[in-house]
């Protein structure tokens, strides 16, 4: 491991925010597949179903195979994130809209439990309740620390995929932040910090657990598995999983959390994007931190932002803590 901190980490990664094409990530979506999902979006019009009966093997999606296999080498190789541009949500309607996402995100890897109860399709939109334990803070309108979805449980996800339905009245701007590049930046700015981020950290479970089980977990923020640079994080539940464990951070937790916290929120590696109606964003959820600023909704409750969310992962079972 003093190897793998004493090394500058190379590759397409390793990226810096600045440095990216505004369009970075973008995948139109080309017409032999969009007339194959128009087809297909027709037939479930007809022929209701719900959601989680839905397989792609059911379904002739052979131009959409194409272009998932180009969404998997952009989230494997570089930037590790992708936008699918775009369904048309308006003249499919949300509910048929959202069954072609989860067909295609399907395509990609296979949908997870996101919740212990089993809750597989997510809504993300503000509930009115401030973040704090049993609430998460995509459920709230407010600004969002970087973070690894479900880094706090045991099982996090491959991908994250959000598919957009409403975009706010003003602010919810997604931010994205490779790992790799953060991790060069504490070697060279704060060497001393860094070997404290491979050390595990406690995180607050957010009470998605069986009645009776621990409320913490613990893990380190950066591991390597099969010679690639993993990461998770959430400032957000680490400060929570210490004040719930009963436990005061030393004084190299607090400054290596922070130190980290402040490299990925600078302009230089932080890569900003507004998300549209019908956009599909896909990020590899343990090589790349994802977040997103605080918003103001529509007052027409139609018009509230509004984001469904799938977790994928091929390994493990699909329960909530795999």
């Amino acid at each position: 491991m003093a190897q793998e901190m004493a090394t500058e980490l190379a590759g397409g990664l390793v990226w810096h925010g600045e440095s990216l094409a505004p369009s970075a990530g973008l995948l139109p979506i080309p017409p032999a597949a969009a007339e194959e999902l128009e087809a297909i979006a027709a037939l479930l019009a007809d022929n209701p179903l719900p959601i989680l009966a839905l397989h792609p093997r059911d379904f002739p999606l052979t131009h959409s195979r194409t272009l998932m296999a180009q969404a998997q080498r952009l989230l494997a190789e570089a930037p590790g994130f992708v936008v699918l541009d775009r369904l048309p949500v308006q003249a499919w309607g949300r509910d048929v809209a959202t069954k072609i996402y989860w067909l295609l995100a399907s395509l990609l890897a296979r949908p997870v439990a996101q919740k212990w109860d089993g809750t597989m399709v997510y809504g993300v939109t503000d509930l009115g309740k401030p973040p704090g334990n049993g609430v998460r803070p995509d459920v709230t309108n407010a600004d969002q620390n970087f973070h690894v979805d479900n880094s706090y449980n045991i099982c996090p996800p491959d991908f994250v995929s959000l598919f957009c339905l409403q975009t706010a009245m003003q602010g919810g701007v997604s931010g994205l932040v490779s790992f790799h590049a953060a991790h060069n930046e504490m070697r060279a700015r704060h060497p001393r910090l860094l070997p404290r981020l491979y050390r595990p950290f406690i995180f607050d479970r957010q009470r998605e657990h069986a009645p009776g089980d621990v409320m913490t977990h613990s893990a380190p923020i950066f591991e390597w598995r099969n010679n690639l640079l993993l990461g998770r994080v959430s400032k957000f539940q680490i400060v929570n999983g210490y004040k719930l464990a009963g436990e005061t951070m030393d004084a190299e937790t607090q400054e290596a959390l922070e130190a980290f916290d402040g490299i990925m929120t600078t302009e230089k590696l932080r890569f900003d994007f507004h998300f549209q109606q019908g956009q599909v964003q896909i990020v590899s959820n343990r090589l790349l931190g994802h977040k997103r600023t605080g918003f103001t909704d529509w007052p027409e409750p139609d018009r509230k932002r509004h984001l469904v969310r799938l977790w994928l992962r091929d390994f493990g079972r699909p329960f909530y803590n795999g």
